[in-house]
């Protein structure tokens, strides 16, 4: 096997190489670029003129810099970056065949609608937002089972339904009622410390993309008095939880420790407030104004860095006066049309997706930090944990099992439900956990780990998990059992695995691999083990 995982890997190995260091490459990238094939199965050399406004800014920095910009990517390559990026699930082989065969000028743009209104739009982002929000059953968050599904619930259906990004904070920040009936409410619930210049600072995290514990004292204090009076109540419902507004409450969750602080805007202005108006409600008519300086600059560059793997303002939330924006004007046009959008996130999906921008190749032209800085070429980033074990369960049409510490009925979850769905944090999988999956203690985007590890590697190469997966799929039996020549298997296989066609090079060397004297099966088994174990396969690019 390893023999075929050396020949099938080398092409995007070598590509790789370019990207990471095309001006001081070893002398074995250096010499293995003479395999690369021509044209590449990773980029095309279409036009570069700006489409858009997006492109008009980034394209007006590469030039103010001296920046050569990267190749516009392949179809192959988009069809799977966008499906990986939008709803974190690979094209089927009947897919990615059709849009490659589509001769359309406008497939791409076509493609991204298409994404747009998938199911697993909503299951991805939920995934995504369940992250930052902290949705975990467990300690340290201990929001429950019952209240973390439901907590769950809420955010996709906002997802779903398209609900406005203002809106969605909105009812977060005023959420009142049951942690079971008003899901909502586990926002407050979802954080380690309750007292309220903690939740000042969950919220400045979350919603202002700022670590507030940097601020100065007077600052901080100024916006936790918008959340000192929030009253917390048990029920004779085991683990329900009141969460409310109580214009009485004077002193923190299980302390006697007196808030006296007046509620003060981050920008420094005092707010006005009657005995009973609830002072968050106040405080949300602050922050979601679209005149506000940090609700539409964070959120933007949060999406921005999701789609791109680098914020304008890196990283996303760690935005201060000292860490600056490398393409202001970028920043407010993308703040701009969210606001135009009247905050439909979708549409600043929409604009960033289907811009030259986006859609250059991950082979770099440029090996100066700054060109990765002002995106010059798409960064290339493992798949998450949820996305690979997804992906690995897809081409092989093999289950996952997965797990949890509290034995609930709410913690039962089907083998076939896919892990960017799974309701809670606290359910997974030894898969999730080795390969990085975030523990939802802080929401900060940093909790999330993609940095290949050596015990990852020996996991994919070498486990029965793996193994057993590929040696008993379903659909690599299906796809030998139905190909009429052995060539149609392999062109599945790479299309089911990799989104695209073999390159003349593979071919070759699955072709000597056959020619040794293995099995149909086995050559199957082979070159499935092989793709799946190459860094085209784990990595976005």
């Amino acid at each position: 096997m390893m023999n075929i995982l050396l020949a099938v890997g080398v092409v995007f190995a070598v590509a790789l190489g370019e990207a990471a260091s095309p001006t001081a490459r070893p002398t074995s990238v250096r010499t293995a670029l003479a395999t690369v094939p021509k044209p590449s199965p990773f980029e095309t050399q279409a036009d570069l003129t700006p489409r858009c406004p997006i492109d008009q800014l980034v394209f007006a920095k590469f030039k103010q810099f001296g920046i050569q910009p990267a190749n516009l990517s392949s179809d192959a390559t988009f069809l799977r970056r966008a499906y990986l990026d939008v709803i974190g699930t690979l094209p089927t082989p009947r897919e990615a065949r059709e849009f490659l065969n589509n001769k359309g000028p406008d497939k791409r743009g076509a493609l991204i609608e298409r994404l747009l209104t998938r199911d697993e739009f909503a299951d991805y982002w939920a995934n995504k937002w369940s992250d930052l929000l902290r949705v975990k059953a467990e300690f340290p968050i201990n929001l429950w089972p019952r209240a973390a599904q439901a907590y769950h619930q809420w955010i996709w259906a906002s997802i779903k339904s398209a609900k406005p990004y203002d809106r969605f904070v909105r009812e977060l920040l005023t959420a009142n009622g049951s942690n079971f009936r008003d899901p909502a409410v586990n926002f407050y619930r979802a954080m380690q410390n309750k007292d309220p210049q903690s939740i000042a600072q969950a919220v400045a995290l979350t919603f202002m993309g700022t670590r507030s514990d940097k601020w100065p004292k007077e600052t901080l204090a100024g916006m936790a008095a918008f959340f000192s009076q929030i009253g917390y109540k048990e029920t004779s419902e085991w683990k329900e939880e009141i969460v409310f507004f109580d214009p009485d409450r004077i002193a923190a969750k299980n302390t006697n420790v007196v808030f006296q602080a007046a509620p003060v805007f981050p920008d420094g202005t005092a707010a006005k407030l009657s005995a009973d108006h609830d002072p968050r409600e106040v405080f949300a008519d602050w922050l979601t104004k679209p005149t506000n300086p940090w609700f539409t600059r964070a959120i933007a560059n949060r999406v921005w860095f999701w789609l791109l793997g680098r914020g304008i303002i890196h990283e996303p939330d760690d935005i201060r006066a000292d860490n600056p924006t490398t393409n202001p004007e970028l920043l407010e046009y993308l703040c701009q049309e969210l606001i135009n959008a009247h905050y439909d996130l979708k549409q600043l999906f929409r604009v960033i997706l289907n811009s030259k921008t986006y859609q250059l190749s991950f082979i770099a032209k440029d090996a100066r930090p700054e060109a990765d800085a002002f995106f010059s070429h798409y960064l290339i980033r493992r798949l998450d944990a949820e996305v690979l074990a997804d992906a690995l369960n897809q081409v092989t049409g093999m289950p996952e099992h997965y797990t949890s510490a509290i034995p609930e009925p709410f913690t039962f979850i089907p083998e076939k439900q896919r892990s960017i769905s799974l309701p809670d944090g606290s359910i997974g999988s030894p898969f999730l956990e080795l390969f990085g999956r975030p523990p939802r203690d802080t929401g900060l985007e940093s909790e999330r780990n993609n940095r290949p590890t050596a015990d990852q590697r020996l996991h994919l190469l070498n486990s029965s998990h793996v193994q057993k997966k590929i040696e008993e799929s379903p659909k690599i039996q299906y796809i030998i059992r139905n190909a009429k020549r052995s060539g149609d298997a392999v062109t599945w296989l790479y299309l089911l695995i990799l989104s695209r066609h073999p390159t003349p090079e593979e071919w070759q060397a699955v072709t000597a691999h056959s020619k040794a004297g293995v099995k149909d099966h086995e050559v199957a088994v082979d070159l499935a083990w092989a793709l799946i174990n190459s860094a085209e396969f784990l990595y976005r690019h």
